[in-house]
């Protein structure tokens, strides 16, 4: 029986599809959905989606869509200076897709069920504004675990910098993307973009 506890629910529109891997003959494809929010700006995710089900449903670039799934995490290792025993990772967040069909609107709803597996970080922005970001781990079928980060703003920041790493949390919210700004140690200044689930409420379960 499937577990739970990583669910997504988000719909908006598809594009860029490209083929992505094969795992046991069957076709992964990449591509990204545009979701609009209230306030009329959009995020941009990442998805993946087998090819049956793009065939099946008919899916085509510029379609809209609703995917239900989970989000999924995978490391990926960039070669420093080109030396493969130089290396580093970088946490790689994508939206799985289990079921999609067309749909004409926006959704963009996660429900996750995990354990902080890392020292939550509070900080203040330069406008004041209270902000805590965690790293909870969701297991998965099979053994394996996704990693998938996570931020909460205000009264809810407050409380989740209170959690130590190993509580189990059920939460509620989002996924975004956001553009950040990153200097290189030449001082070269590149736009980067992250992938995260925007926390509207969370609880704490007992152990």
């Amino acid at each position: 029986m499937e577990m739970l506890t990583n669910r997504i629910d988000i719909a908006g529109r598809i594009s860029g599809i490209t083929l992505s891997h094969t795992v046991f003959d069957e076709r992964f494809f990449s591509a990204f959905m545009e979701i609009k929010r209230l306030s009329g700006s959009a995020d941009v995710i990442p998805v993946t989606i087998s090819e049956k089900l793009i065939i099946s449903n008919n899916i085509s670039d510029g379609a809209f869509a609703r995917i239900d799934g989970q989000l999924r995490s995978y490391n990926y290792y960039l070669k420093i200076n080109n030396l493969t025993e130089n290396r580093r990772s970088k946490l790689i967040v994508t939206a799985f897709c289990k079921n999609i069909f067309p749909f004409d609107g926006y959704v963009n709803d996660v429900q996750l069920d995990g354990f902080v597996c890392k020292k939550p970080i509070f900080r203040s922005t330069p406008f004041g504004k209270q902000i805590t970001d965690l790293l909870v781990a969701v297991n998965r079928n099979y053994g394996k675990s996704d990693y998938i980060p996570v931020i909460f703003w205000g009264a809810n920041a407050l409380k989740a910098s209170e959690l130590s790493i190993g509580s189990h949390i059920v939460l509620s919210g989002r996924i975004q993307s956001r553009e950040y700004e990153k200097r290189t140690p030449t001082g070269e200044s590149l736009q980067k973009t992250t992938y995260e689930v925007s926390g509207f409420k969370f609880e704490q379960k007992e152990p």
